[in-house]
C-alpha cells in the first residue's frame, strides 16, 4: 500500500509539474496580447477610422492578439504580397520573355506579359538578343491577352500618373515615357520615339507638368521653361502599332504584325531570374510589374492572358487554407475591389515564410523599416532593422503586413490595416510605427 500511494503522488507531483509547464509556456503569448490590446484601447488616433490587426507567433503557429482581423479592409498594394506568393509558386525560377517559331524565313513572336524586356531597372535583354541577333524576319503576333489596358476598378483620372502604366502582353521599357531636365530649358525625351508627339501648349502653366491626352499619345507640355533637375514619367498608350514601331526603334530594324495563333510548340525565351523581378516590384512598391507578372502566370496555365483567369486560378490552388475568401481583383492594389482580412494577410505571410524556407533572403526582398523601400522613411534610419513588410496606401488607407522581430528574438508575423480615415497620413504611420516598436521592444 505504502509503494502504491508513493505511485500515485509521484503521478500527481508529474501532472500538476506538466500542468503548470503548460501554463508557464502560453502565459507568454497572453500577456503579449494584454499588453498589446491596452496600446490599442489608449490609442487617441486608432479611435478614430476603422482599424483591423493581427499579431501570430511563428513559431508557436500561434495567434497572439487580434482585433477586427476577420473583417474586411481596402489592402492598397498589400495586394502585390498575394500576386509575390502565386509568382513564387508558379514562377520560382525565371521569367518567360516570350513565346516563338522559326518559319521559313521568318521569325513570329508572341508576348507572355514579361514585365522586365526592356525594363529600365530589371534589364531584361535575353528576349531583345533573339530578336536581335536573328536574320529572319520579324513578326509580332497579338492578342493573347484578353484584358482592358486598366485594372478591374481603377481610377481613370489617374492615367497620367506614373503608378498607372497600362497593361498589355509585349510591354516595353515599363510602358512609360521619361520627361527629364538637367539643365535649365533643356528637355529630353525618352523613348525618343515620342519626341514628335509631344506638342507645346500656348498656356503659361506653372509648375511644369506634361500632360498625356487621354486616348492617344498626345503630350502637351506649357510653354513654361522646363526647370532644371526635373524628371516625369508618363505612361503612354498602348496598342499593337505602338508596341511594333517602339520596337522596331529599338531593335533597329522592321517588324511585322501577323494574326496567327500560338501553336502549341511555340518555343519561349527566358529573361531575367524571377526573384530579381519579385524584389523589383516589393520594394519600390512597383505596380506595373505586380500586374504584368499576372500575365506571366497566365502564360503558364494557358493560351489567354487575363487577370481574372489567373487569380481564380491562384486561389483555388494554392490559397485554399485562407480563412476568410479574399476578393482580389488585380496584381498591385491600385483597386478598391480588392478587399482582405488582417487574419489573411497573416496566413498569407506564413505561407511566403515556408515557401521562401530562407529568414535572409526573404526580408532582403521586403522594405525594412528605417533601411530600404517604402519602409525606409516610415521608421527611424537604422541598419538593424526590426520591421519587414509591405506597405499598402490610397487615399484615406494605409496599411502594413509583414514580419517584426522582437528584442529577444521572436518573429512575429502581423497584419495592421486602417481604412477610411480623414487624418493626414503621417498621423496614422506615426501611430503604426509606435505600436510595432512598441512589441519590438517589450517582447
Amino acid at each position: 500500500m505504502e509503494n502504491l500511494s508513493q505511485y500515485y503522488k509521484k503521478r500527481l507531483i508529474y501532472l500538476i509539474l506538466t500542468i503548470a509547464g503548460c501554463f508557464s509556456a502560453c502565459a507568454p503569448n497572453k500577456i503579449i496580447a494584454h499588453k498589446v490590446k491596452k496600446e490599442f484601447k489608449s490609442s487617441a488616433i486608432i479611435k478614430q477610422y476603422q482599424v483591423g490587426f493581427a499579431l501570430f507567433d511563428l513559431a508557436k503557429k500561434e495567434m497572439i492578439f487580434q482585433k477586427d482581423a476577420d473583417k474586411y479592409y481596402t489592402p492598397a498594394s498589400n495586394t502585390k504580397l498575394y500576386t509575390f506568393y502565386a509568382g513564387l509558386k508558379m514562377m520560382p525560377d525565371s521569367i518567360p520573355s516570350l513565346k516563338y517559331i522559326e518559319k521559313g524565313d521568318s521569325l513570329i513572336f508572341w508576348g507572355t506579359g514579361d514585365p522586365s524586356f526592356l525594363h529600365t531597372q530589371l534589364k531584361g535583354t535575353k528576349a531583345f538578343n533573339l530578336l536581335k541577333s536573328t536574320t529572319k524576319k520579324l513578326f509580332f503576333a497579338p492578342g493573347r491577352y484578353t484584358g482592358d489596358f486598366y485594372g478591374n476598378g481603377w481610377q481613370w483620372d489617374d492615367y497620367n500618373e506614373y503608378y498607372q502604366a497600362e497593361i498589355n502582353e509585349l510591354p516595353l521599357l515599363d510602358n512609360m515615357v521619361l520627361v527629364s531636365s538637367t539643365a535649365l530649358g533643356s528637355m529630353h525625351i525618352l523613348p525618343q520615339t515620342f519626341a514628335s508627339c509631344f506638342v507645346k501648349d500656348s498656356l503659361n502653366v506653372k509648375p511644369f507638368r506634361v500632360i498625356r491626352d487621354f486616348n492617344a499619345n498626345r503630350f502637351n507640355y506649357p510653354s513654361t521653361i522646363i526647370p532644371a533637375k526635373y524628371a516625369q514619367q508618363i505612361p503612354y498608350k498602348v496598342n499593337s502599332s505602338t508596341t511594333v514601331n517602339l520596337l522596331s526603334d529599338t531593335l533597329n530594324k522592321y517588324v511585322g504584325i501577323i494574326n496567327m495563333k500560338m501553336p502549341a510548340d511555340a518555343k519561349t525565351v527566358y529573361n531575367v531570374k524571377s526573384d530579381s523581378v519579385f524584389k523589383e516590384m516589393l520594394l519600390p512598391s512597383d505596380n506595373f510589374i505586380a500586374e504584368q507578372l499576372l500575365l506571366v502566370y497566365a502564360n503558364k496555365i494557358g493560351e489567354d492572358l487575363n487577370t481574372a483567369k489567373v487569380i481564380s486560378y491562384v486561389e483555388k490552388q494554392y490559397l485554399s487554407t485562407l480563412p476568410d475568401k479574399p476578393k482580389w481583383v488585380d496584381g498591385s492594389g491600385l483597386s478598391r475591389g480588392n478587399l482582405f482580412t488582417p487574419r489573411d494577410m497573416v496566413k498569407l505571410l506564413e505561407l511566403i515564410y515556408g515557401e521562401v524556407n530562407n529568414q535572409e533572403k526573404l526580408f532582403s526582398m521586403l522594405p525594412a523599416g528605417g533601411k530600404t523601400g517604402t519602409l525606409k522613411n516610415a521608421y527611424p534610419k537604422t541598419d538593424n532593422p526590426f520591421v519587414f513588410g509591405k506597405t499598402g496606401s490610397l487615399s484615406n488607407n494605409h496599411n502594413q503586413s509583414g514580419y517584426v522581430v522582437t528584442k529577444k528574438g521572436k518573429v512575429f508575423i502581423f497584419s495592421f490595416m486602417n481604412n477610411n480615415f480623414v487624418l493626414p497620413t503621417a498621423d496614422v504611420r506615426k501611430e503604426m510605427v509606435r505600436v510595432m516598436t512598441y512589441i519590438h521592444e517589450n517582447f
